[in-house]
């Protein structure tokens, strides 16, 4: 039988939400400027909230948000708080020491980027059931590269073409068991090693000698980080609604 979300204890999902997006040029943090009639957030989670059989999903805020608590998805009894950090990954380490408080390490968790409002609960569900059906310690949704790649010098040049084959653009969520995952991300912090980027989870959990599977989302799922890239978002959500 295929597995599914309800084929395990629990799942719980993890959106680290405390930056400020500083290059969108907004005063509003970028996870609160519109699209449509809704926020860059509050899409996010509606999209989430079409995964079946979550157990909650932690939402990680600056000490001084003033926003959420406005959001439709705030009284939802899915949605719980707690208070990020000054990075992405330490909003992330803050978020699963939440869970760990109402749940055990084994407990699978899906990370999730606030700014990718486009999720799309089939890709999860391509995601999830890969990951549970091959036994993989965890795995993470991308897309193939598809244009040629430059390597530039200090000035902009191109040094040579890089090629492509085997490499992947990485997205969110990301799976991986709690314990495991704090670990790693715990473990990259002390270590403090400037050889080591971590940039995802599955950065740090490679670091600790696990490979998770690589995932091709089939659906829109891209970060919003600039004006264009919201601009873009909201034409492809018109389009849903048109052909809905």
């Amino acid at each position: 039988m295929s597995a599914n979300l309800s084929s395990i204890n629990s799942v719980w999902i993890v959106v680290p939400a405390a930056g400020y997006g500083e290059r969108m040029g907004s005063n509003v943090p970028k996870q609160y400027l519109m699209m449509g009639n809704q926020c860059l957030l509050q899409h996010t989670l509606s999209s989430l909230f079409h995964v079946p059989d979550v157990q909650g999903i932690v939402v990680c805020l600056a000490a001084d948000d003033e926003h959420f608590g406005k959001l439709p998805a705030a009284c939802r009894a899915q949605v719980h708080t707690t208070q990020g950090g000054r990075t992405r990954a330490d909003s992330v380490v803050q978020g699963l020491r939440y869970v760990l408080n109402h749940a055990n390490a084994q407990t699978w968790v899906l990370v999730h980027d606030a700014a990718r409002p486009l999720i799309h609960a089939s890709d999860i569900k391509r995601l999830t059931d890969a990951v549970f059906n091959s036994g993989a310690t965890g795995g993470i949704l991308a897309t193939p590269v598809q244009d040629t790649l430059k390597r530039a010098d200090e000035y902009f040049g191109i040094e040579h073409t890089v090629s492509r084959d085997q490499l992947w653009h990485a997205q969110t969520p990301q799976l991986f068991r709690v314990g495991e995952l704090l670990d790693a991300l715990e473990s990259a912090a002390d270590q403090r090693n400037p050889a080591v980027t971590i940039t995802d989870e599955a950065s740090a959990m490679e670091q600790k000698g696990h490979e998770p599977l690589l995932v091709e989302a089939l659906q829109p799922n891209f970060k919003i980080t600039r004006s264009a890239d919201l601009r873009l978002a909201q034409a492809l959500l018109h389009t849903q609604d048109v052909t809905a």
